[in-house]
């Protein structure tokens, strides 16, 4: 777990920032690290926003990251979609206006088309899933079984400043469970996505660090993917979430721990 360590993929909500405010510690934890050499990928689940939006959200936090260090679900999937949708046929997306740019370069399926889909997408709309989107989504996958569900992330729930809300792997249980098959997911905890973000650092799996909140989706997911894996004591972590089957390779109080933490393990 030590020497081979070239690289960190950090989380973001929870991790860098939290209820609207940034970590403490968490922006000169980057700084550090960034002068030691360490190359940085900024790992996020969040679909509610574009990568543009999140870095200036970071900037406001005292963090400068380029739109090329964001690692974002809609990134993987326009690579999957890029390999599933040969023919152009239109993308039926269940993503927040902002970040249906992130999608620019699919056909769009009109908006109350319940037929004609060659992809669903869903990701995180929020307060906006009501009961016409998501029995629209059903229908556009009951009409052809062929027709596949993307889910963003299969996160269930995150901390807003007002408490926690349920995320895009509630959603996708749900549509899953009325469909009777299962979404393919592009963010985490897939395999294909963590893989994917070390491929991004020019780094083997098991050359790169992961540093979350949440024990299943950063830490367990990372690790099936032959991550090294940190949990932070921030944002969703809960003392329980040590009580289960999953355990991470280290347990930091705060993102300010971590270049403490990479020193001593070089």
């Amino acid at each position: 777990m030590t020497e081979r360590l070239r690289a960190i993929c950090l989380d973001l909500d929870g991790v860098v920032y939290s209820g609207g405010a940034a970590i403490p510690g968490a922006a000169e934890a980057i700084a550090e690290l960034r002068d030691a050499g360490v190359s940085l990928r900024f790992v996020t689940n969040t679909s509610s926003q574009p990568r543009h939006v999140l870095v200036d959200r970071l900037a406001g936090y005292g963090v400068a990251v380029e739109e090329g260090e964001l690692f974002t679900p809609a990134l993987a999937a326009s690579e999957r979609l890029r390999e599933l949708l040969g023919d152009g046929a239109p993308l039926a997306l269940f993503v927040p206006p902002a970040t249906r740019g992130e999608f620019a370069e699919f056909e769009p399926l009109p908006p109350a088309a319940e037929s004609g889909a060659a992809a669903v997408v869903i990701g995180d709309l929020g307060e906006d899933w009501d009961f016409a989107s998501l029995n629209r989504a059903f229908r556009l996958l009951m009409v052809d079984a062929a027709v596949p569900l993307l889910a963003l992330g299969a996160t269930r729930y995150w901390a807003a400043s007002d408490g926690l809300r349920l995320d895009t792997g509630a959603i996708a249980a749900l549509l899953e469970r009325a469909i009777g098959r299962r979404a393919e997911v592009c963010g985490k905890p897939s395999k294909r996505f963590f893989r994917a973000a070390a491929q991004s650092l020019d780094c083997r799996p098991e050359q790169v660090l992961m540093v979350g909140d949440d024990i299943l989706g950063d830490v367990r997911g990372a690790q099936s993917a032959g991550l090294t894996a940190a949990l932070v004591k921030t944002g969703k972590y809960r003392p329980r979430d040590l009580a289960g089957e999953a355990r991470p390779d280290a347990l930091l109080d705060s993102l300010a721990e971590l270049p403490g933490w990479w020193a001593r393990r070089r």
